[in-house]
């Protein structure tokens, strides 16, 4: 079997290290919530197989490279319909999977944060994940609040999840090597269903307090309520770094209240 071409379009850098593959697999928790696990982009099956070892839970694989997806038909002849040769930001999860799952990866660097949002979308189906990003992006997933690294993306993930960065991965152990740094994360499904307070707000608020995260939320956050209106509670006075999740809900409650 010829081996696969990494394509730097695809932002491929296929994991070579079998000790690291085998630490990423046990990092699943496998809760009682399921027992179905989707890998995504597995390349050339360096986790997979070690997942398709696994009798506790069926094992997917979706990769958008058609050269992967024919290698790993070869490698996994048995694999029938749990290998899929497509786009997993288009894939319609309820078409594959009847209840909940776990997802798992070491994922393309380029497509990172729209990978994130898929699960955030999928909240309520996507219990786990167990995922392979750049280190910066997996340190501002579990970052706290008050510091540069804490955004957006720290807030959504950790309105519904909880974030726990595991281990960081050199660059030597790909093949080709990334120019950066490498870190492994979980994401464990919380017990939130919804938030306590408007949730489409919600986003609105946080989007807007972090694309100005240098201005006071009183500024950042005129394009969601007239400054005449938001009244003199200290919260406005703080930047959205500052803020906790439980922090952005009761603004958002404060803002729609606001709004009558």
């Amino acid at each position: 079997m010829s081996l696969v071409k990494a394509k730097k379009h695809l932002g491929q850098h296929f994991l070579t290290d079998k000790n690291i593959a085998a630490k990423i697999v046990q990092s699943l928790q496998h809760t009682s919530l399921y027992n179905q696990v989707l890998e995504v982009g597995p390349g050339m099956g360096i986790l997979s197989d070690i997942l398709l070892q696994q009798k506790n839970y069926e094992t997917y694989l979706i990769d958008i490279d058609t050269e992967s997806f024919h290698f790993l038909k070869n490698k996994y002849p048995n694999l029938g319909d749990k290998l899929i040769n497509g786009d997993f930001l288009a894939l319609n999860f309820n078409e594959v999977f009847a209840g909940k799952f776990a997802i798992i990866g070491n994922f393309p660097y380029n497509i990172s944060s729209q990978i994130l949002f898929k699960i955030l979308d999928n909240r309520n189906q996507i219990v786990e994940m167990v995922g392979m990003f750049q280190k910066e992006v997996a340190q501002r997933c579990a970052e706290k609040p008050g510091s540069k690294e804490y955004g957006i993306l720290s807030v959504f993930l950790q309105s519904y999840y909880k974030v726990e960065y595991l281990f960081t991965v050199k660059a030597g152990v790909f093949n080709p090597p990334p120019k950066v740094l490498s870190a492994v994360i979980r994401l464990t499904r919380n017990a939130v269903e919804h938030l306590a307070c408007d949730e489409k707000l919600f986003w609105q608020v946080v989007k807007a307090g972090f694309n100005q995260r240098r201005k006071t939320l009183r500024n950042a956050l005129s394009a969601v309520i007239n400054k005449n209106l938001m009244g003199d509670d200290p919260i406005f006075d703080l930047r959205a770094e500052r803020l906790s999740v439980d922090d952005f809900v009761r603004l958002t409650n404060l803002i729609q209240k606001a709004h009558g």
